[in-house]
């Protein structure tokens, strides 16, 4: 390597030929081979490099996936070298050759003895910049992690929640129930009901269809109010026991009246307590199962949000995100704010991120709840243009002013209480949009809705 090779790039600006023949000397040409790793993501950065020519990937574990997370592609970009300012400064992402090049390799500690013989007072605000910023940044990631958890895992806490409870408690009505059962059965064996008595019964019993309409209040108040009259007439003194599962089930009159044909005396009063047990058991049964499979429907709502049983990088159905991330939201959704689904049954799969997706939907979705303060409509819409999907996430807040519209995408730039939000900013969803993606994410807002606009490519670039 030659001084030349040094006076051309830009971050050598300002340097004397001594002092470019001083690290040329201290440093090491290192050769870059396609697919060849030079340094790995975590090891101490004990070597600053500087890319002379050919191309870098910076790679970093995300889960179990690599993932490129920048490239080295132009003269003079540098990695590494922290030790210089921090003892326990290690790589942040792996550097993995892609082009054919070269580069200057330097030891931190003789970056750090160039530094402080050539400019002392920049050493010292570096190292004390390096230190502050790293200080800040672990501590708000760590806060915004947190704050994004716990919002995900309170949303979810309160869906399943729901669920749970009504499991519990059908899981309880169902153990009486079935005590209920087992007793009446008995005391018709005591009774000395006849097998024939006994299967005339249980084809009575399978007559009975479950309601498909639920009845007003004041119309199945009536209902169990005559199946009691009847009840008590015919001698039967556990009616309040009786009736309301039978009403509940579209038991009429007409139909004790049969029953009364087969059975008379305590048999009656036990073969209807039995019939009736096994109607509310059949209700318990379907009220556990409807429990049961929400719940399954929310852990699998959950794989698919976090995607971290599947690799990174596939081929989606954009919807599948979008109904995951209203469900991991559903608590904040619930209450006043409509969601209308308007997605186009045409648009084709697209190759992408999932899992960096769904933090984006995320980010939109809680904007736009909180926008609209717990009223309004939430509208989704997906459709396909060209080569094209268009994602829009619309609300029917107050809208945006133009000087927040303009300085939405910015980095930090937020407009919520500390606390709020799910701490990812628009500047984070931007660059996963444009960047990871290679689509474009726009605002159009107005008094009365905003329309946050996402174009994503069919086939994500490489």
């Amino acid at each position: 390597m030659r001084l030349d090779d040094l006076r051309r790039l830009p971050v050598f600006d300002g340097l004397t030929g001594d002092q470019l023949a001083e690290l040329l000397a201290a440093g090491t040409e290192v050769r870059i081979e396609p697919g060849i790793d030079l340094f790995h993501e975590g090891e101490y950065a004990d070597f600053w490099w500087v890319l002379v020519e050919g191309a870098v990937d910076l790679v970093r574990h995300i889960g179990r996936e690599e993932t490129v997370v920048g490239r080295m592609s132009v003269a003079g970009r540098w990695a590494g070298g922290f030790r210089a300012w921090d003892e326990h400064g290690v790589y942040l992402a792996t550097g993995r050759g892609v082009i054919d090049g070269r580069l200057l390799r330097l030891p931190s500690g003789v970056l750090r003895e160039l530094c402080d013989t050539w400019f002392p007072f920049g050493g010292h605000l570096i190292e004390g910049l390096y230190g502050t910023a790293r200080t800040i940044e672990s501590t708000v990631r760590q806060r915004e992690a947190l704050v994004t958890l716990g919002t995900l895992a309170a949303g979810l806490a309160h869906e399943i929640n729901n669920p749970a409870a009504a499991a519990t408690r059908s899981v309880d009505a169902l153990e009486g129930a079935c005590q209920t059962l087992l007793s009446s059965l008995g005391r018709l064996a005591q009774g000395g009901i006849s097998a024939r008595q006994l299967s005339t019964l249980d084809g009575l019993r399978t007559e009975i269809e479950p309601r498909t309409a639920l009845e007003d209040a004041l119309g199945m108040a009536d209902h169990e109010e005559a199946l009691s009259t009847w009840l008590s007439r015919h001698g039967i003194e556990r009616d309040w026991v009786i009736a309301p599962p039978l009403a509940a089930a579209g038991v009429d009159v007409a139909w004790c009246e049969r029953v009364a044909v087969v059975l008379e005396g305590a048999a009656l009063e036990a073969g209807l307590e039995w019939v009736a047990s096994t109607v509310t058991a059949a209700a318990l049964m379907s009220e556990l199962k409807e429990a049961t499979r929400r719940i399954s429907e929310l852990v699998d709502a959950v794989g698919s949000y976090s995607q971290m049983d599947r690799a990174s990088r596939q081929h989606i159905d954009i919807t599948d995100g979008l109904e995951s991330t209203l469900v991991m939201l559903g608590h904040k959704l619930r209450k006043g704010v409509m969601v209308v689904r308007d997605y186009d049954a045409d648009i084709p799969r697209i190759e992408a991120y999932p899992g960096e997706l769904n933090q984006v939907w995320t980010n939109l979705i809680d904007n736009a709840a909180d926008a609209m303060d717990g009223a309004g409509t939430l509208r989704l819409t997906t459709r396909a243009d060209g080569d094209f999907v268009v994602v829009e996430v619309g609300d029917t807040g107050p809208g945006m002013s133009p000087g927040v519209a303009e300085r939405a995408f910015n980095a930090f730039y937020t407009t919520k209480d500390l606390g709020a939000g799910t701490g990812l900013g628009l500047d984070v969803a931007r660059r996963i949009i444009m960047e990871r993606h290679g689509g474009t994410i726009s605002i159009d807002s107005q008094p009365g809705g905003t329309v946050l606009r996402v174009r994503l490519p069919a086939r994500a670039p490489q």
